[in-house]
């Protein structure tokens, strides 16, 4: 379990907002974007100017990074402000307790209206945690039949998890199940926003609409491969052949995808990359319709924007796919905050991670973390002071990580500070990157003796913030209990935790005992 070493957000860097001037928070997260594809992060050929434009006139966090490189657990991170050895969430089969405080359940306690459409990958019976409407169901199950085993190192489960079919299969769709299910979370984000814009009741609301693109199959819509007729795609800076041999999570990587039953050509790789930035360019072209609909309805101005992704995606880079490891192209995320009105636009080179989203969201919504933290103790602070320029506040800022699921055979941590990364794991060598000088990770420092002290002092860190030895156990007993009740479930009547979203026809548009007058009154916005 992480031994905390320190306090949360100091009361200096709390940014009050008075109840009478609570905006509107609207949050658009992608899944399996990595930033280095957006224009705004220097993609030289991204089709994404929606996505640019709020970034033109956002903050611009250049070293943001999920906690935990995979859907569920950087999810629950982002949710709770918590890491996965505190919240349980660890991996993509893990049950969120329903009495851990999300942002969701901070924002409603402070006023708010709260409301979801798309994916969140809930596992559990409670399927809201704290939001007040879910406008989908999700992408994903909510069961426990995705729980990683541990006691079985390099057993493939072929039924559910990653293979190579989405690059070796990488082109063009009209329709997948991901796009399908895309259309629908746009279409419902754009709805939620007519019904809760207007403030009938008078609360401020917090919508978080949630994408599964860019997140393969590397497949998108032909008008969206034809925005790259003719562009030059770069492909990966760093080859499998450039880092042999492998790391041994990276080994384990490789088998866990069973990337050695094919093999991949450089026509897949830039047909996945090209597949991909079509499919980047449909979130960004759903982003604009949202910004779109709240410039519209009059409530632009009053609402803090903010973009982001729960992982990012290797495409390639080092010979890997997906996500699921510390390297940059995986653990990176875009992160935007965009508030003219109270921000300008800059860019912020400070480490900053998805825990620090609940409290952002918690200070932006003018609530007391005071009463989340008696309760749930947080990882995460404030990014507002650093939203707002304040160079005191990148004091002490640091980014943690914990991996606890596919591919893995024992906890795997990580350190973010400065310019260095340090990624540790009790059954694999050290390794240690400093960014600055060596972007692309090609120089593990762990080996070389003049980094010998650095890499001590970072073990002792490690022993001192983490008892990995007990966290293994947890981990281990965990997931024995979720495998057990999954099979029993699975006998006789299986009544499943999936979220079906209410409708009563009877009180849609206009019904006989209504008015219509009043229907047609409350439907329009602006009111006459």
């Amino acid at each position: 379990m992480l031994r905390r070493t320190g306090a949360g957000a100091a009361d200096s860097e709390r940014v009050h907002v008075s109840a009478s001037n609570q905006p509107n928070i609207v949050v658009v997260m992608y899944d399996q974007l990595t930033p280095s594809m957006l224009g705004c992060y220097g993609h030289p050929s991204a089709r994404s100017p929606r996505i640019d434009a709020l970034a033109a006139k956002g903050v611009v966090f250049d070293a943001a990074y999920t906690n935990s490189p995979l859907c569920t657990p950087a999810r629950y991170c982002m949710m709770t402000g918590q890491l996965p050895s505190t919240s349980g969430g660890y991996d993509n089969a893990a049950y969120l307790a329903a009495t851990i405080p999300t942002f969701a359940h901070v924002a409603r306690a402070a006023g708010y209206r709260t409301v979801l459409s798309g994916k969140m990958h809930f596992v559990g019976p409670d399927q809201l945690h704290g939001f007040e409407e879910r406008r989908t169901t999700d992408i994903y199950p909510a069961d426990f039949g995705w729980t990683p085993d541990w006691e079985h190192p390099g057993e493939r489960v072929d039924w559910w998890y990653h293979n190579m079919d989405s690059v070796v299969g990488a082109g063009i769709a009209e329709a997948t199940n991901q796009l399908r299910y895309d259309d629908e979370v746009g279409h419902h984000a754009i709805r939620a926003l007519h019904d809760v814009a207007p403030r009938e009741d008078g609360r401020p609301f917090l919508l978080v609409a949630s994408f599964t693109h860019p997140h393969d199959p590397y497949v998108t819509r032909r008008h969206l491969w034809d925005r790259y007729d003719g562009v030059e795609i770069p492909m990966p800076v760093v080859t499998a052949a450039d880092v042999a041999p492998d790391d041994p999570h990276s080994a384990r990587l490789r088998v866990a995808v069973d990337a050695g039953a094919v093999t991949v050509t450089q026509e897949h790789i830039l047909a996945a990359r090209r597949a991909y930035l079509g499919n980047v360019s449909y979130v960004d072209d759903w982003t604009g319709r949202i910004v779109d609909t709240l410039d519209a309805l009059g409530c632009v101005d009053d609402t803090v924007i903010v973009v982001l992704a729960d992982h990012g995606d290797m495409l390639g880079e080092r010979g890997l796919w997906y996500k699921m490891n510390f390297f940059e192209g995986s653990a990176r995320i875009p992160l935007v905050v965009h508030a003219p009105g109270r921000f300008g636009a800059h860019r912020v080179p400070t480490p900053v991670s998805l825990v620090d989203v609940l409290p952002t969201i918690s200070e932006l919504a003018g609530a007391d973390l005071g009463d989340v933290e008696r309760v749930a103790p947080l990882a995460g602070r404030s990014l507002l002071p650093l939203c707002a320029g304040d160079s005191g506040a990148e004091a002490g800022r640091e980014v943690l990580g914990e991996y606890m699921a596919e591919g893995s055979v024992a906890p795997i941590v990580m350190i973010r500070r400065g310019s260095l990364k340090y990624v540790h794991c009790e059954a694999d060598p050290d390794q240690l990157y400093d960014l600055d000088a060596d972007p692309h990770e090609r120089d593990n420092l762990a080996t070389d003796t003049a980094w010998a002290a650095t890499v001590a002092e970072l073990r002792a860190e490690v022993a001192c913030r983490w008892d990995l030895a007990d966290l293994h156990q947890q981990v281990l007993a965990d997931q024995r209990r979720r495998r057990y009740v999954d099979r029993a479930l699975r006998i006789g009547l299986h009544t499943g935790w999936e979220y079906t979203p209410p409708r009563v026809g009877t009180a849609e548009y206009m019904r006989n005992h209504l008015d219509l007058n009043q229907v047609e009154r409350a439907a329009r916005w602006p009111r006459v």
